[in-house]
């Protein structure tokens, strides 16, 4: 740990879904507080009803200590109250809002990580975002143009993908040689700063049987395998392409540090299985640490006190870590 704290910048997500009520709890576990200086982006009211949903107490002051975080009310909440379990315009423009104080802060050197609770995909468009995903929403945001990607955590094993939010037909004419070596870097990178000292990496393959030697496809043969060697040219320790459906048992049991996906449900199924409730993302290739619990803002169960607040302790244990 470095000898001055970390200071992050915590936003309560959408606010018709968990995730205030996950803030709320994550503010009033001691060990966040020990951890970091946090600034809360909320207005006074609304961390008062994500406390009263959470039945928690949070301390909260103008300067951040081991006691208490920073609350940086800006007075913009809406008039009128956001209806919870809902989509709406409202939600997704209030959750937009908050990030983008949060990247302010970034910007001006106050902070050194953001975290952020769930957000809601169709809200978000709705208020707004015009990017596919919060992850290029936010490389927009601050003008990244090199590789990103997300990045998922469960426990010690983590995971990159090559692409992402986009339909399945559209996946294989993404896939190149320049974004999977690409991938693998960042991959490499992020678990280096985590803490792993030489990561071992895994590629998986797009086609069944890993292409069974072009019978069920090209992409192993002509983009991926030549990745893997560029990557390990160098000095990556990454190996494959390998089939999907095996290089999790290899992942799970300790063989590889992380794992390089094609695209989105080929990481996330597995991933989730191995444990939904300590999921983490992390928003990879921007200036600093952006992370988030991986699951969402389960509407169904919003105010009835059953949202686990697991991943977003790792969450933030995560951006901490990563901050330091």
């Amino acid at each position: 740990m470095n000898a001055v704290r970390p200071r992050v910048a915590l936003t309560l997500g959408d606010p018709a879904g968990v995730g205030p009520e996950l803030a709320a709890r994550l503010l009033a576990r001691p060990e966040s507080l020990r951890a970091a200086d946090v600034y809360v982006l909320a207005d006074a009211a609304e961390i008062d009803d994500a406390a009263r949903r959470a039945g928690v107490a949070v301390s909260l002051a103008a300067k951040p200590s081991e006691a208490a975080a920073a609350l940086l009310d800006d007075a913009s909440a809406p008039d009128r109250a956001i209806e919870i379990g809902v989509v709406s315009q409202a939600a997704g423009a209030r959750a937009l809002h908050q990030l983008r104080r949060a990247l302010a802060l970034v910007r001006d050197g106050r902070v050194d990580a953001i975290v952020f609770s769930p957000l809601n995909k169709a809200s978000a468009h709705l208020g707004g975002m015009r990017q596919e995903d919060e992850l290029r929403w936010f490389a927009g945001e601050f003008g990244v143009t090199g590789v990103t990607s997300e990045l998922n955590v469960v426990d010690r094993l983590w995971t990159a993908r090559v692409t992402s939010h986009i339909s399945i037909a559209q996946v294989p004419a993404r896939i190149t040689v320049e974004r999977t070596v690409g991938t693998i870097g960042l991959l490499h990178s992020m678990l280096s700063a985590s803490g792993v000292a030489t990561p071992r990496i895994a590629v998986a393959a797009l086609n069944p049987h890993a292409g069974e030697n072009g019978r069920f496809g090209r992409e192993e043969i002509d983009v991926i395998a030549p990745a893997v060697r560029m990557a390990a040219a160098y000095g990556i320790d990454v190996r494959g392409p390998f089939p999907a459906d095996t290089v999790f048992i290899a992942a799970h049991r300790g063989d590889y540090d992380g794992v390089v996906t094609m695209y989105h449900d080929q990481g996330q199924i597995a991933m989730k299985l191995l444990g939904f409730d300590r999921g983490v993302t992390v928003q990879g290739g921007l200036p600093v640490p952006v992370v988030t619990p991986a699951h969402g803002t389960a509407f169904d169960i919003v105010g009835k006190g059953l949202a686990d607040a697991g991943a977003t302790f790792h969450a933030f244990d995560l951006a901490v870590a990563l901050a330091s």
